[in-house]
């Protein structure tokens, strides 16, 4: 015969009280099933034993009524607050099959959704091209300022295209040895070209910028400075186009390599930007 506690409904295997679970001092003898020829234990036809349950009654256990932390026993205060009002209440095994139960995966990602959306519209800017990497700290070559006048087109010369032309035509004067255009010395030069015409120019509220930070690998042989104003200003250009003023930048930077062929330069950069009087500045860097 099992007996089991009438407060919380744990069996013991003897009349032996106090409940070593809750402390209650009183027992009652528990319900033992039998089967359905009456005899305990054993089947009436195959002689076999059969399973015995003991029926030991509902379980109890004991809610914090503040924070709704569940004891086995009443034994206050509670383990998580501190508050000494326990509640005696039955046991809910619907709850515990509830928090079993594995989330699928929406519902672990449903509260990150709206990060990882910001995430994928920021991709698609930068994939497209509309934000440049560069506006993130240590990617890509610093943001130009916005300096007063034109880089790109001025008195309708198109600036960009009086560049490349440099560019080609530097390759057609150069021999063997002599120094190359190099895309992070171009940077480089626009950069600091900005930074000089906003200074004579604007609030000057930006400050240069070290070679590194544009991925120049020649820092200690770095020479840049720049250039004096060409002798025409834009509007003399107008007339004659691209062709002429790409010729007078390009004479110019000849002119320079070979003043700098003594300190044995290997590449150099430049940049070609249009102050808002119509006076045009050629920024050089080279090392």
């Amino acid at each position: 015969m099992k007996w089991r506690c009438t407060w919380c409904g744990k069996p013991h295997a003897e009349n032996d009280p106090p409940c070593d679970s809750c402390g209650h001092n009183t027992f009652e003898e528990a319900i033992v099933r039998q089967d359905e020829t009456g005899q305990t234990g054993q089947n009436s036809q195959t002689g076999h034993s059969t399973i015995q349950t003991v029926d030991t009654g509902t379980t109890y256990v004991w809610v914090c009524s503040n924070c709704g932390r569940q004891h086995v026993k009443n034994n206050p205060p509670c383990a998580r607050c501190g508050e000494h009002d326990l509640e005696k209440t039955e046991q809910n095994y619907e709850e515990l099959e509830t928090e079993l139960q594995t989330p699928s995966w929406f519902e672990v990602a449903k509260p990150y959704l709206p990060v990882f959306g910001v995430i994928g519209i920021v991709l698609l800017l930068f994939g497209t091209g509309i934000i440049s990497p560069s506006v993130i700290p240590g990617i890509g070559s610093p943001t130009p300022p916005d300096a007063p006048g034109d880089s790109s087109e001025a008195a309708g010369i198109d600036l960009d295209a009086v560049e490349a032309e440099v560019v080609e035509q530097l390759a057609a004067e150069r021999v063997d040895g002599s120094p190359t255009i190099d895309d992070a010395l171009m940077d480089y030069a626009t950069y600091h070209n900005r930074v000089f015409i906003e200074d004579e120019y604007g609030d000057g509220s930006h400050s240069p910028e070290r070679p590194s930070e544009f991925g120049v690998s020649c820092q200690s042989d770095l020479v840049s400075a720049p250039l004096s104003p060409l002798e025409d200003e834009i509007n003399s250009y107008a007339n004659a186009g691209e062709d002429e003023l790409a010729a007078d930048v390009t004479e110019v930077l000849v002119e320079l390599e070979s003043v700098t062929e003594e300190y044995d330069v290997a590449s150099n950069g430049f940049d070609l930007h249009v102050a808002p009087d119509g006076t045009i500045y050629v920024f050089y860097a080279a090392c």
